[in-house]
């Protein structure tokens, strides 16, 4: 089944890829759900011209990101974690951890677009920040144990 997909689908595209999905998963969840539409052929041709009249809106949009994306790997994040024995962390740092310390950098990027394996020691560690569906950077980051 082919289908237009109204909004990013995590492992499955970007909001106007067309993909093809087997009949149910588009059946039951996608396209009640609100997330995709059938690829009907006038439906493609009134994407090719939306795309086509957005393609020069995008190429600033993919500028702004390719700037920010500079910004960020000018940054030097430390973020301090509780510690016990060793250099084991109580709790562990994820992406919302790291999203806290871009906004005290002056980064404003909302959590769901940094992807962290889950951290539970001290160390360098690095996060990939999607800014746009054509600009990521790799974040090097570093949990530090934190004053008492």
């Amino acid at each position: 089944m082919e289908l237009i997909l109204k909004q990013d689908v995590e492992n499955l595209g970007f909001k106007d890829d067309v993909v093809t999905v087997k009949n149910g998963y588009g059946r039951n969840f996608l396209i009640p759900q609100g997330q995709a539409m059938l690829a009907t052929p006038s439906a493609k041709k009134v994407l090719a011209e939306n795309l086509k009249q957005r393609a020069f809106k995008e190429k600033k949009v993919v500028d702004d990101a390719n700037k920010v994306a500079e910004a960020i790997k000018a940054l030097e994040i430390k973020i301090p974690a509780k510690v016990g024995t060793g250099d084991k962390l109580f709790g562990s740092v994820n992406n919302i951890d790291v999203a806290a310390a871009l906004e005290k950098e002056g980064q404003a990027i909302d959590k769901k677009f940094i992807t962290v394996t889950t951290v539970k020691r001290l160390g360098k560690y690095t996060a990939v920040v999607r800014l746009h569906r054509e600009v990521s950077v790799d974040l090097d980051f570093e949990v530090i144990a934190q004053a008492k």
